[in-house]
Order: C-alpha cells, then sequence, then structure tokens
C-alpha cells in the first residue's frame, strides 16, 4: 500500500507532544539489486519507521511505506525492503521514525540515494576493504575522523563489499594513544568500547561508535552496502577450539554464548537482506546485472576446530565453508550467466595466519592456508572446489583481513595441487586501523605476489596517521572488460591489473 504524506500526517496523534525520535546512526541501502534495496536506520527509543522513496527525475512521485516497529528487542533498529522502479532509474530516499513511547512527533527526515544494479547492460564500478576500528584505532575527530570513508565516497562508486572485521568487539578503546613521533592520537571513546565487548548491550555498542563518525555515515548514505563478517564481531580467531579460561579480557568464557550475541548484533546493525530461511545466514548471492555476480561467502560460521590443519582426508575438523555453502557456491558459480563472478571473502586462500599451538605443540592455523606442500586439512575443502570450477571462467577473489594490499596470482603451474584453472586474488584493508604485513604465502595453490604494500620491517600496527589505510576498487566497462586498482587512504592508485573478458 502506498501512504500519502497527508495520510501519515492524518495518522499521527491530533495534539504532538513529548519528543522527536533522532535518527543518530544515519541510513543505509543494502544487498541493492536491478529491482530491490533493503533500507536500514534505527531510532534512539521505540518508534515506529517509516520510509518513502523516488525516482531521481523531475515530477517522480513518492512512494511511501509503514516500516516496523522498532523496539528494545532490535535495539531500535529497523529495515525495510523496497522496490518498484523503472530499470536504470537512479533512487532517492528518506526515512522517518514516529515516536510511540510518549505520543511524540516524527523525527526529522534522514535522506540517503542509491544506484540499483543495472538491468541491461552498463558499465559498473565498486569498492572493497576491511578492518574498521582495530587494534585501539578509534575515531579521532582532530585527525578528520575515518577519512578513508571519505576518500572513497567521492569516489561515487555504485557500491562498497565490507570484508569483514566490521568491529572490534573484542578491541577496547582508550582515550590516547603516543604515537612514534611523540604526537598523541585522540580517540572519542563510549562506555561499550572502553572493553572487550561481552554483552549484547557492549556489542551493539560497537556499532553505535563506528556510526559517531561523520564521514562513515555521510558514506553509507550515499553508496549501498555489501556486508559479511569475519572473527572481530565477536572476538579474534574465534572457531569451536576456541578457550577463553585463560583469558582476563573476558568474564562469560562461553565461545558460543559471546558468538550468539555478536551475531544478533551484527544482524541488527548489517544493511543486509534475511534469508527466507536461514534468517541468520550470511552467505548469499547478489546478482548486479549481465556484467557481474557477487558471491559473499561465510568462512566464520560452518568452520570446524582451529587446528593443526595437515588432516590428510576431509571430515567436520576440516570444514571451513562447510558441505551446504560449498554446494552452494560451486552450483552457483557453474550457473552464473554474468561476464564476471567475484567471490567477496572473508579471508586470504594462501596466506598463513598462525593462531598458537595444540596440546602436542603443533601450530594452529586460523585460515585455510598450513605451509608449503599438498593439499591438506581445511586446503582439501579448497582444492575440491577449485577442482569444481575450473571450467568457470572470469572469477576473482576479492578479500581484506590481514591489514595491508596486495595482489596475488594463483598459478597451477607453480603449485603443489595443479587441478585448477590460474586465477587472481586482490587483498586490501583497512579501514582505520592497524596496518601490518606482509603475511607467508603457501606454495598448495600456487600464489604468487605480484604486488603488496605494507609498513617497513618491525612496524606493523601502525594506525591512521601513517596513511597506510587501504580499498580497492573493481570497474567493468561496457565491452566486458575488469580493471582492478589498490588504492590509499588519499586515494593514490597503488597498482592496477587489467584482466580480460
Amino acid at each position: 500500500m502506498n501512504w500519502s504524506r497527508r495520510q501519515l500526517l492524518q495518522a499521527a496523534p491530533a495534539v504532538l507532544r513529548g519528543r522527536r525520535p533522532a535518527l543518530g546512526q544515519g541510513v543505509a541501502a543494502g544487498d541493492v539489486t536491478a529491482s530491490r534495496a533493503l533500507i536500514w536506520s534505527r531510532a534512539d527509543g521505540p518508534a515506529r519507521m517509516m520510509v518513502r522513496w523516488r525516482e531521481r527525475r523531475a515530477g517522480a512521485p513518492w512512494t511511501e511505506a509503514m516500516g516496523p516497529h522498532c523496539l528494545e528487542t532490535t535495539d531500535y533498529t529497523g529495515r525495510v525492503d523496497i522496490g518498484g522502479w523503472a530499470p536504470g532509474a537512479d533512487i532517492e530516499y528518506e526515512v522517518v521514525f514516529r515516536d510511540l513511547a510518549s505520543g511524540g512527533g516524527d523525527s526529522a527526515p534522514a535522506r540517503g540515494s542509491f544506484r540499483p544494479a543495472p538491468a541491461g547492460r552498463r558499465a559498473v564500478r565498486f569498492l572493497w576493504s576491511g578492518d574498521t576500528v582495530g587494534q585501539g584505532w578509534g575515531i579521532n575527530p582532530a585527525f578528520g575522523g575515518m577519512k578513508i570513508y571519505e576518500t572513497m565516497r567521492q569516489l561515487q562508486p555504485d557500491f562498497f563489499i565490507h570484508s569483514g572485521d566490521t568491529i572490534y568487539a573484542d578491541g577496547p578503546i582508550v582515550s590516547e594513544v603516543k604515537l612514534a613521533d611523540g604526537s598523541i592520537w585522540k580517540n572519542l571513546i563510549t562506555a561499550e568500547k572502553s572493553k572487550a565487548a561481552e554483552t549484547l548491550a557492549e556489542f551493539r555498542g560497537c556499532y553505535k561508535y563506528n556510526l559517531l563518525d561523520d564521514n562513515l555515515r555521510k558514506f553509507q548514505a550515499e553508496v549501498p552496502q555489501i556486508w559479511q563478517w569475519d572473527d572481530h564481531e565477536v572476538l579474534n580467531n574465534y572457531s569451536p577450539s576456541k578457550s577463553l579460561t585463560d583469558d582476563p579480557k573476558f568474564s562469560e568464557k562461553s565461545v558460543a554464548l559471546l558468538t550468539a550475541r555478536g551475531r544478533r548484533a551484527f544482524l541488527e546493525y548489517a544493511p543486509m537482506r534475511y534469508h527466507s530461511i536461514e534468517t541468520e545466514r550470511v552467505y548469499r548471492h547478489i546478482p548486479y546485472g549481465p556484467l557481474l555476480d557477487v558471491f559473499v561467502i561465510d568462512m566464520r560460521s560452518y568452520r570446524g576446530p582451529n587446528s593443526y590443519n595437515r588432516q590428510e582426508r576431509e571430515g567436520s575438523d576440516t570444514d571451513f565453508l562447510g558441505a551446504p555453502q560449498l554446494g552452494w557456491l560451486m552450483d552457483g558459480l557453474r550457473q552464473s550467466k554474468a561476464r564476471w563472478k567475484v567471490i567477496a571473502s572473508d579471508m586470504p586462500l594462501g596466506l598463513l595466519v598462525p593462531d598458537g599451538k595444540d596440546s602436542s605443540g603443533r601450530t594452529m592455523f586460523e585460515a585455510v592456508a598450513n605451509g608449503d606442500g599438498p593439499a591438506l586439512g581445511r586446503e582439501l575443502e579448497l582444492a575440491r572446489l577449485l577442482k569444481g570450477i575450473r571450467d568457470v571462467r572470469n572469477i576473482v577473489w576479492l578479500t581484506a583481513d590481514v591489514h595491508y594490499t596486495a595482489a596475488h596470482y594463483y598459478d597451477p603451474r607453480k603449485a603443489v595441487f595443479t587441478e585448477f584453472s590460474p586465477f587472481w586474488e586482490f587483498v586490501s584493508g583497512p579501514l582505520n586501523a592497524g596496518t601490518f604485513g606482509p603475511g607467508v604465502l603457501d606454495n598448495t595453490f600456487g600464489p604468487q605476489v605480484v604486488f603488496q604494500k605494507h609498513p617497513p620491517a618491525g612496524q606493523g600496527g601502525v594506525g591512521p596517521a601513517a596513511g597506510m589505510q587501504f580499498f580497492g576498487e573493481v570497474a567493468i566497462n561496457e565491452a566486458g572488460g575488469m580493471t582492478v586498482k589498490l588504492r590509499d587512504m588519499a586515494g593514490m592508485v597503488l597498482f592496477e591489473k587489467a584482466l580480460g573478458g
């Protein structure tokens, strides 16, 4: 049903009194396709969400919808799935919240805009990165806040993929950090971000902290989002084997309970469309016209325990994507008619990420890679995937996680496991977090470093003031050619690679 502004006002109480809701966290559009867009926002108390939208052209009519009641159960967040525009139209929208608690009035509208996916053939340009507010680097107003988000906004991309670590729930923020040159980095601080998150309120507070940044709010209002998650939405390197028994940061020792709270907060604050049956499912397919399909995968939810990762046979202890997701991905890639198939990945495939020692003193691993040699452990699942899609052309992997930027070419001629077609993996991040690197590559699938940018040796963990914050850009022209650029916080192009179609 379409609601006119007059009807909405007539439905309001005759005498407006009390408070007006506020939209302190702004608005965002997510999982935008050619015909649908998910609109997200948050009120500061009990309120009803209302959304209206129109095509950005002279004389276009507004379409209006009454959205959900936003209550304590969702931390006052709400979402409305909209659609109904003409192919090729650009869309503007606004969100209003109506107070429920005191008979108050409507909030001031918060406005946003987006460009839907093309119904036909047109050029597409998007960005990706990950890792926001990590290693104690928070919002510094004197620095200009999270400036990389403003750099990305100015490029006016069609959409942005956040590759995970959307928050650092286990990374407290302190008020001041002394830099190497003796100057002081001053963070905004909040109660929830002053300790590792354990309660649902503290997990929610991490998202609200990030949205204190003007750059981020403005970016999300203008650039459609595709979110995925990784570990820091809960805690570092968590898996079913994670133990917090000896970790003094956590009074709550149940990783399963922390995961449930972290996932709940993520789903409340992520501008993503929920799956129709498995409502907490994060992996999904975003069709973006005839030139692009985006496959958002989840390397966190279905994995077995982090282990020494050199098992000779697949089993529950070597799961990484898990059988249902692996089948979904393989089928989706094989069936895709799009020129390019982009896999938005939580983690790089060939970089070693150690995760302590097991009871036998063997190194455990957080990701897929486990050291040079044949496919073992979690690599068996990846080998099966790569073999199963070896006849699918134009697959590109995009990721973040390791806090530097790189271009990797996976070459079966230089690999131990050779039953796959060569492909590119591009890595870029962080977004207002510590910068590290480089990582060590495992030769199982033949990855070659074509480019990488990271701090000098011995200087890992440098913050945003050093300028080494990174994001990637992908441009697909109307003829179907793809160009990938790796950029820094100032927008400078560090590396560029043209790929055939």
